[in-house]
């Protein structure tokens, strides 16, 4: 049925594109620039320039076409520094003719010396000569107008972070004299006084959390000069806790009867109780149902109780978890809960339960760093027969996040790597004929990273190449006596697409998969977006499982496949489909995979 339901919707593609041209008609440029060598420039002035929906109707509409752009083409050329640039609209031959602008940009201004002049009481000498090292209009070069105003832009946020919170550009001069080409900028900037910094005046009406808990959490000490870095951690650390609706921290406008300025602080507690659901769908792995109920500060310290749940064919567990954030620090988070769960997949069979622990440090805005221990015990029926496992596992971990938008990046890179060490023992039981019940005990450490990057090739990011990288290794174990689910597996949707999940890597001679002790995965895509909501994605997969704890190379799996996409604003639903391109020895494989999920895959 998910096949016949995914063709349908491959066939019905061509008419919703059809009927989404008739009612968007393809957009053409306004009118074509012509007179300009540099390429550079010339793809800016075009960008500057625009579209038009639709062919011109007439020779009328296309001179109006072409007058508009020669506004915008003006502007563009005097942000750039060309003051005495002439462009001149014009349009070309037949009843439909296109716009045209001959340009002739003339000789660039350049940078001549800049001055600051201060308005009111002027900084103190170390701020001043702060604020002129970053001023970084250096003579000579362009006269670009949005560097002059970044410029601005810059001493103030200087000046505020070296304590003045009221300093603002009072005003500027720019001069250009067209005689010698160059430009010669003037700013005007009121720093205004010192600020040193209260405490919090802190509003949340009718609000669960505890108000020493929240007075805390400020990262400033009464009388310290004011810093917007210090105001702004204040906030995300309030955020972090996702117990409030809204929230709002300000520097008051006005000191107090001491001269010190506190930071008013207003947040919302959002409602009680929330509850989500997910759902994606794989042809190998199954439906997947995820559900999570959360309750909001119960221990009135901003702490989050989540009851979840997942089902699917090849994972599901049931559990509970506490959420403490600002433990014992700020921007330190403990988690920590039991859970059941069990696994049924091809390789194994996984029954159990694990306490976990967590404890996650914040640094700035995106880095993290993760200390946990967790105690597993499971009843594990593999290939060798039975086993009962029972371990220990320490965690560290660190992660960073510098893309735009976690569900759908456009941009930047992301990194995670973890390390677990394993100690306990497993018991086998039900041996095959031969062989006696044993205990091993179990020692080894399992690493792995995954890094990916996301390039936009166009100015829009319409078009977005991505590109991911997983690597792993077991080291100090062998197999069988590293168990099942602790192996590295490859092959599936969050891995290599076109292949069965754990299809990727060694089998044994009845086709049940080995699993191995090295992995190394890689995924390429192209993202583009089409027209409004909907997108579509090319991508190739590959990965390959190794019996060492050393990578090799020598059985790679590959996939190939397209997506579509569609966007909800907050991240798109995705579907793709894959078919593998080489045949593995040793497992059985389809030629065509499908998945649903919401988010891109990585």
């Amino acid at each position: 049925m998910g096949l016949a339901l995914a063709a349908i919707a491959v066939l019905s593609l061509p008419v919703c594109a059809a009927r989404a041209a008739a009612r968007h008609p393809t957009p053409e440029p306004r009118a074509q620039v012509q007179g300009v060598a540099d390429k550079t420039l010339r793809q800016a002035i075009e960008r500057a320039v625009g579209d038009a929906p639709g062919e011109v109707a007439n020779r009328i509409e296309a001179r109006r076409r072409a007058a508009q752009a020669a506004v915008s083409a003006t502007a563009l050329l005097r942000t750039e520094g060309y003051y005495d640039s002439e462009v001149v609209p014009d349009i070309g031959e037949g009843e439909h003719p296109k716009g045209i602008l001959k340009v002739t940009p003339g000789p660039r201004t350049i940078l001549g010396e800049s001055r600051i002049e201060w308005v009111g009481t002027p900084p103190v000498d170390a701020t001043d000569v702060a604020v002129r090292a970053g001023l970084k209009l250096k003579p000579g070069g362009p006269a670009r107008a949005v560097e002059v105003l970044s410029a601005e832009g810059r001493l103030v946020a200087i000046l505020q972070q070296h304590g003045y919170a009221d300093a603002k550009a009072a005003s500027h001069d720019i001069v250009v004299d067209h005689a010698d080409k160059t430009m010669r900028p003037t700013f005007r900037i009121a720093a205004g006084a010192l600020v040193r910094m209260d405490g919090m005046q802190l509003t949340n009406k009718g609000g669960r959390t505890n108000r020493k808990f929240l007075l805390k959490l400020a990262p400033w000490k009464p009388r310290e000069i004011y810093k917007p870095d210090h105001v702004a951690e204040l906030e995300r650390r309030l955020l972090d806790t996702g117990v409030y609706d809204s929230v709002t921290v300000a520097l008051a406008p006005q000191p107090n009867a001491d001269g010190l300025r506190p930071v008013v602080v207003s947040v919302a507690d959002r409602t009680r109780h929330a509850l989500s659901l997910g759902f994606g769908y794989s042809t190998t792995e199954g439906v997947l149902v995820d559900s999570t109920f959360s309750t909001f500060n119960i221990l009135h310290r901003a702490d989050t109780l989540t009851v979840f749940a997942k089902a699917q064919t090849i994972d599901s567990r049931i559990g509970v978890s506490e959420s403490l954030p600002d433990w014992w620090s700020p921007g330190q988070t403990l988690k920590f809960g039991p859970d059941v769960f069990r696994d049924d997949t091809a390789a194994y069979s996984n029954l159990g339960g694990e306490l976990v622990a967590d404890l996650t440090q914040r640094y700035g805005k995106y880095s993290f760093f993760t200390k946990g221990l967790s105690l597993v015990a499971s009843r594990i029926d593999d290939h060798e027969g039975g086993v009962n496992v029972a371990t220990i596992r320490p965690l560290i971990a660190v992660s960073f996040d510098h893309t735009n938008n976690t569900l759908d990046p456009l941009q930047g890179f992301k990194f995670d790597a973890r390390a677990e060490p394993t100690a306990g023992y497993e018991e086998r039981v039900g041996a095959p004929a031969g062989m006696k019940d044993h205990q091993e005990a179990l020692a080894y450490l399992k690493i792995q990273a995954q890094a990916s990057t996301y390039l936009p090739l166009d100015v829009g990011e319409d078009t977005v190449f991505a590109a991911r990288v997983h690597a792993g290794s077991i080291i100090g174990g062998e197999i069988p006596l590293v168990p099942a689910p602790d192996r590295f597996y490859a092959g599936g949707g969050g891995s290599v697409r076109g292949y069965a999940y754990q299809g990727v890597g060694p089998h044994y001679s009845d086709n049940t998969p080995q699993g191995g002790l090295s992995l190394i995965e890689t995924s390429l895509e192209l993202r583009r977006r089409i027209s409004g909501p909907f997108g579509a994605v090319l991508f190739l997969d590959s990965g390959t499982v190794g019996s060492q704890a050393t990578p090799t190379f020598t059985h790679i799996a590959s996939g190939i496949g397209v997506g579509f996409r569609y966007d909800l604003g907050f991240a798109p639903i995705r579907i793709d489909f894959a078919t593998p391109i080489n045949k593995l020895s040793g497992a059985s494989q389809n030629p065509l995979q499908v998945y649903l999920s919401v988010g891109q895959s990585f």
